[in-house]
């Protein structure tokens, strides 16, 4: 297949994407994925307690490994391609013991325990610049921590459901809370509290997602009442929201493409809808061939996306001439397109 450089997605090419590849070898959910930020590779946590690591060049599977005393909940890469830190889903106490994991993919060690959340965590993210990264819990707290370092760096007691995000740059961090509170801090001075706070406009559902685009102007954020929303990342602005079909007890998840002009989401009817958020408009809708996506995520540097549920779907723009040839789910991988 033709490479494809990022800086030629436009519409038609967002139209395009079908699914590349199908991997459906899970015995449950994924819980959540993360692409690495300069390396092809993947990284799953699913209900099966496994953790998984794909190739995305290749569209192949790398390596599984098992965890069956902790569970895989949330995932998310170190700087290095083969780390990862992931929560734990089972064990947790009220002395909020090993509730989060370094993990070595490569000889499949534990590097490091982290403990602090007593309840389990529903958002996790690294630092883009340093070996910093953030948890959010039901514990009612999100927490800073250092790779090299045991002990908790800062504490954030919320109210609600916090979700973590840090910005692009890494300069800034976002928090989400109860009420549909989005607050903002400087990631170098966080123990001053926020610098500015947001209010989805008239929304109090609990946010349990939030993206930041590459260029750091727009936040995407997604809530437990299936509302999608686009903010202005520095007044905090609504630029464009939209609602998806609901999903009982499921969250369902959305991606900036890395221009930040469009937007992807999934939605309770099994359906993946793609968004241009400056002329506020649909422009692609598509049979997941998966149900519900839960998880749902644009690589950041390759015209491809992924979304998963009880199996992972590859997508990558269709170049073959009839649209619908690939329209059915195969097991063969397809290749994907080079990097920008």
């Amino acid at each position: 297949m033709a490479a494809m450089s990022l800086s030629e997605l436009d519409e038609d090419t967002v139209r395009s994407m079908a699914i590349g590849a199908v991997f459906s070898d899970f015995g449950g959910k994924i819980n959540s994925l993360d692409f690495h930020r300069t390396d092809d590779l993947l990284v799953t946590a699913s209900e099966d307690d496994s953790v998984r690591l794909y190739d995305i060049a290749n569209a192949k599977l790398l390596k599984s490994t098992y965890h069956k005393k902790h569970g895989a909940e949330q995932i998310c890469f170190t700087h290095h391609p083969s780390s990862v830190i992931c929560s734990s889903k089972y064990n947790l106490d009220s002395s909020g013991a090993e509730s989060l994991r370094y993990l070595s993919m490569y000889d499949n060690r534990c590097l490091r325990y982290f403990k602090g959340h007593k309840e389990r965590i529903v958002s996790l993210c690294m630092s883009p610049v340093n070996d910093s990264f953030m948890s959010g819990s039901l514990d009612h707290t999100a927490r800073i921590w250092d790779l090299r370092v045991n002990a908790c760096q800062g504490i954030l007691h919320l109210r609600g459901r916090p979700t973590v995000a840090y910005d692009q740059q890494g300069l800034v961090f976002a928090v989400a809370m109860e009420g549909g509170a989005i607050k903002l801090f400087d990631s170098r001075s966080y123990d001053k509290g926020p610098f500015d706070t947001f209010l989805v406009g008239g929304d109090t559902a609990e946010v349990c997602n939030i993206k930041f685009s590459n260029d750091g102007k727009s936040m995407l954020l997604t809530t437990t009442n299936n509302n999608i929303y686009i903010l202005d990342a520095y007044g905090g602005e609504k630029r464009f929201g939209f609602s998806v079909e609901p999903s009982p007890n499921t969250n369902v998840e959305a991606t900036f493409t890395p221009d930040g002009q469009y937007v992807i989401s999934g939605s309770g009817d099994g359906s993946l809808q793609a968004w241009n958020i400056n002329l506020a408009k649909e422009v692609a809708s598509w049979n997941s061939h998966i149900g519900v996506a839960t998880c749902l995520k644009w690589a950041p540097r390759r015209a491809m996306f992924v979304a998963a549920s009880t199996a992972l779907t590859f997508w990558i723009p269709n170049t073959t001439t009839d649209p619908g040839s690939r329209d059915a789910v195969g097991e063969a991988p397809a290749p994907a397109p080079a990097p920008a």
